[in-house]
């Protein structure tokens, strides 16, 4: 059957192929282009059936009407215009293209030399007239049908969150309850024994690492390598298809649905920041064929070359009106169509780049900020790139909380006993003013973690004092080197009882100190069980047993930590909007804090400035009680509780660690401990 077009049907404000009872309108956005085709291909996406010239252009937006198209049918695109890459166009028609609003796709990408528009392995200035098409994955015109029934986005309040960050294969493929064939896809996700485990341990949202269409980069092919963690985006509007054994975005729809119905919230971490083309030296793909000087920021010097704040060869250029529209239009996509409930944005300084440089109040933030439907779901920064000025915790507007380093690393290098840092640990229990206590941000603008996807485990954190990245085939070049870790006097694993036993009673005390903070608590997925990548702290390419969860080696006593632990967060209401103030602040609303030293007494300026003090204390009133919250970095000794009776609810040196003991003046403090008590 041959196609033509409908003119008179023709729609160009919406892009992407957009389906109905009769056809489909394919609409694709090229500002510099003189000709676009339309490639039609089998189901298989391998024969090329049709070429059509897109007949109509309006405001840089090609489109046309196809009477008789339905869901299924593969595609691409080819475009024209002028290859001068000294001026930043890179138009070559012999590369076949995928839509930006691809839905869904077939096939994958085949490395080949052909998919690149220069001649390799020579200059990006020459042109190369090979057809990528049958290296190219296509895109498919995607069902839109789907029964929700009833579905919503459960918008759970920030004060009783608790995130699991978490990879769909990762968390899946090593699960002894999940069914064989769903392990490492989004069946899996959705699968009871998740759910199971997330409901065990109190957590309200799964945030999964990058999900949309991403790339495995070349280099780590050729060393058995892939790009495991998917922060390689090239289709922003589709799930990635190693993680559909369907094949169809149905699956993830059905997954999320489950997951609403059990109570869990799915947050995307998306990247928004660069596309997988790389730089001028990269494949021709997507965007830099349809029109780079629009889709990228290039070199105000030389447009020749890409101008790079993410350290990944490129930058999208969401300054440019219709790029901050498929950005826009591909946030409202996950949440109106796959009823995700938020965003992680990696390397968000980049989305805030303004002429003069990051700027809280630019356009990027300005447009989510007042849309009607991504200003109500869940927000969060990754306050930092590589480019100048790009370290920003603290700076992006409400409603976005962001992820906070300075939580991680105060919380590591206090329990790993480095002097100093009681008066930064005061901070991190009060949920980080210094960095968010500012422009009416609540309480709980701040992600707490001790661990993320970039770095070492929790466990890891214990157990090796230097990073172990030699699989990544980079020499160990790759990867933080200051890990504030410690091994605890063995390198790695080992079977002395004594360093595991020293090692999971750190864990569980610096577990707590998460807990008890304000600020929204975020574990890694694996955290809860003790989980090691055997010191890879960079495990972006390891889609192996490296990186995936070993829930066969799972420590017992870890788990029933968090879930006490959660238990009694939600509980004492610690995650409060309100900042925590001195008792004698009657100027406004929050949590009266005092600050106690060993002795009982309220700390003085000579007991803040000690910089060998290892005890940190303070109570704090929640709507439910008083707690009193005691950090022992240290050795074993004797703390004077505040006058009155308390109730020791927590504490991490016990298996279980929850407790229920009146207690009054005096009591021992258990080493590497962290304890709770309220007023009795």
């Amino acid at each position: 059957m041959k196609f033509s077009f409908d003119r008179d049907a023709s729609r160009s404000d919406v892009l992407g192929a957009d389906v109905d009872a009769e056809g489909t309108n394919f609409a694709l956005f090229s500002e510099n282009a003189t000709r676009v085709e339309l490639c039609l291909f089998d189901e298989t996406g391998e024969n090329e059936l049709q070429r059509l010239d897109m007949p109509l252009m309006e405001g840089g937006i090609w489109h046309g009407y196809i009477p008789g198209i339905r869901p299924g049918q593969a595609y691409g695109y080819r475009v024209h215009g002028p290859y001068e890459p000294t001026q930043g166009h890179r138009f070559n028609p012999n590369k076949l293209l995928l839509d930006p609003y691809a839905r869904e796709v077939v096939g994958h990408t085949v490395w080949d030399d052909a998919l690149f528009g220069y001649e390799l392995p020579g200059d990006d200035l020459t042109f190369d007239e090979r057809d990528s098409a049958p290296f190219m994955p296509k895109a498919v015109v995607a069902d839109p049908e789907f029964d929700w029934d009833a579905d919503r986005a459960l918008n759970h309040r920030w004060s009783d969150s608790l995130i699991v960050e978490a990879h769909v294969k990762g968390l899946t493929q090593l699960h002894p309850d999940v069914p064989e064939a769903d392990r490492g896809s989004f069946a899996g996700l959705g699968s009871d024994a998740v759910i199971q485990h997330m409901h065990r341990i109190g957590a309200t949202a799964i945030e999964l690492l990058p999900i949309h269409g991403f790339l495995h980069d070349r280099h780590l092919q050729e060393k058995g390598l892939s790009n495991y963690w998917g922060y390689n985006s090239i289709l922003f509007f589709a799930p990635h298809r190693g993680y559909l054994k369907s094949g169809t975005s149905k699956e993830m729809k059905e997954a999320i649905r489950k997951l609403h119905k059990a109570g869990l919230e799915v947050i995307l971490d998306v990247v928004y920041n660069h596309t997988a083309e790389g730089n001028e030296r990269g494949p021709t793909l997507s965007f830099k064929g349809i029109d780079n000087a629009s889709y990228y920021l290039l070199s105000p010097e030389n447009p020749r070359h890409a101008f790079d704040t993410t350290g990944t060869g490129n930058t999208l250029n969401v300054a440019h009106p219709m790029v901050l529209r498929m950005v826009l239009d591909s946030l409202r996509y996950w949440v109106q169509v796959m009823h995700v409930d938020g965003f992680r944005f990696d390397l968000a300084s980049t989305l805030g780049r303004e002429p003069q440089g990051f700027e809280r109040e630019g356009g990027f933030f300005a447009a989510i900020r007042q849309d009607p439907v991504l200003s109500k779901v869940k927000l969060i920064a990754e306050p930092w790139d590589v480019g100048e000025g790009g370290y920003q915790v603290g700076g992006f507007p409400w409603p976005f909380r962001e992820w906070n380093d300075k939580a991680r690393d105060d919380l590591r290098a206090f329990w790993k006993r480095t002097d100093g840092m009681v008066p930064r640990v005061s901070e991190r229990l009060t949920g980080s003013p210094v960095q968010f206590n500012h422009s009416h941000r609540p309480a709980n603008s701040s992600i707490n973690f001790l661990a993320a996807h970039d770095g070492f485990t929790l466990w890891d954190t214990v157990s090796y004092n230097d990073k172990h990245n030699e699989a990544n085939g980079e020499d160990g070049r790759d990867g933080h080197s200051n890990n504030l870790s410690d091994n605890m006097g063995i390198e790695g694993e080992t079977e002395d009882q004594g360093v595991n036993g020293s090692r999971e009673r750190r864990v569980k005390a610096m577990l707590a100190s998460l807990f008890f903070s304000q600020g929204v608590p975020m574990l890694l997925a694996g955290d809860e069980l003790g989980q090691s990548q055997y010191g890879n702290n960079n495990a972006y390419c390891q889609d192996n047993e490296t990186a995936w969860i070993h829930w066969a080696k799972a420590r017992a006593p870890l788990t029933e930590a968090v879930t006490a632990l959660m238990a009694f967060r939600t509980e004492m209401q610690l995650g409060q909007l309100n900042w925590a103030k001195a008792p004698e602040d009657d100027s406004r609303e929050g949590p009266n804090v005092s600050w106690y030293s060993p002795t009982g007494s309220l700390m003085t300026d000579e007991d803040w400035a000690d910089t060998e003090r290892q005890v940190i204390a303070m109570t704090i009133t929640t709507p439910k009680a008083e707690v009193l919250i005691i950090l022992n970095a240290g050795d074993e000794g004797d703390f004077t509780l505040p006058e009155g009776s308390w109730i020791r609810k927590i504490d991490t040196a016990l298996d279980p660690i929850t407790c229920d003991d009146a207690v009054e003046g005096t009591v021992m403090l258990n080493w590497q401990s962290a304890s709770a008590y309220i007023r009795a």
